[in-house]
């Protein structure tokens, strides 16, 4: 039994790091798309057409939601840029959002997708930039967590592990991250310079009550308290970093919460390890993807 339950784990872990790291591994043949969102122009602005770039990991783009139309950065034209850009009547949007991105993936490129930094513009009239995740290791720590959970399924051992050394390793990541953002931020600014800039957040992965729900999402029992705070400090950072950059910051984890992966599907908007719906996993799926462009639009004042 043990041995079997190992066995998926590792099938999910390994789909969870396939699309942390999607730009890196899909020969240019794959590309489909060059960069830009479904329907929505090209994105460097035409007369009084918005421009709006879209930056972001997998978060952003969407994967395994249909339909996609950038194979290399599993990127899906129903994510929360194309939906944004679907209420801002008029916009041209440019979507280089790319699974397995992290802040290093904006002056480099993922494959056939080129440095997302590229999109930007002195014509870019609107920015979201949802990005972190992946220089904090997202990807590892579900492996880590997920695996340390076989020997102590109620216990704490994924904490316990990322505080082996006396201090928390997933708080310094984060600390570390911090200015890698400011330097996006500052890179964004400077080509992009009438922009309004919009750092988006990440959305409740677990339950903000950190209750767990073993073995649907199959962390120790007293794991999940400590990864939702991993992910509200993470979020935190964000918004700091986002103000001190005059920029505005999007909460997605409110609106989200009480839809985590531990709930049920239909009323779920991340999926599991092993997804319902059709979306990666510990990832947004439609409904998620929905949420976050309706906290978007919110912080635009616009109606939907």
């Amino acid at each position: 039994m043990a041995v079997g339950r190992a066995s998926i784990l590792g099938v999910a872990a390994a789909a969870v790091a396939l699309v942390l790291t999607a730009g890196s591994a899909v020969p240019a043949a794959a590309h489909g798309g060059a960069g830009h969102g479904g329907g929505h122009g090209t994105g460097h602005g035409h007369g009084h057409r918005a421009a709006y770039v879209a930056l972001g990991d997998s978060y952003t783009s969407g994967p395994l939601i249909p339909t996609q139309v950038d194979i290399n950065c599993a990127r899906s034209n129903r994510n929360y840029p194309s939906l944004v850009a679907a209420r801002l009547r008029g916009a041209d949007l440019t979507d280089v959002s790319c699974g397995g991105a992290t802040t290093a993936e904006m002056w480099k490129a993922q494959g056939t997708n080129p440095p997302q930094l590229d999109a930007l513009s002195r014509r870019t009239s609107l920015v979201t930039l949802q990005i972190g995740g992946n220089d904090v290791g997202f990807g590892s720590i579900i492996r880590t967590c997920a695996g340390a959970a076989l020997s102590d399924p109620t216990g704490n051992p994924c904490q316990r592990f990322y505080s082996s050394g006396g201090s928390d390793q997933l708080r310094a990541a984060i600390d570390a991250t911090a200015p890698k953002i400011d330097a996006v931020l500052g890179a964004v600014h400077r080509r992009a310079p009438h922009a309004r800039v919009v750092v988006v957040g990440y959305p409740a992965l677990l339950p903000d009550s950190g209750v767990g729900c073993r073995p649907a999402v199959p962390f120790a029992d007293g794991d999940f308290a400590y990864l939702r705070d991993t992910e509200k400090r993470l979020n935190a950072m964000l918004a700091r970093r986002a103000k001190a950059a005059h920029a505005t910051y999007v909460d997605t984890y409110t609106p989200t919460v009480g839809h985590d992966m531990c709930t049920a599907p239909g009323v779920r908007w991340i999926e599991p390890l092993t997804p319902a719906a059709p979306a990666a996993p510990a990832h947004p799926n439609a409904l998620g993807e929905q949420a976050m462009a309706a906290a978007v639009l919110a912080r635009l004042h616009v109606h939907r």
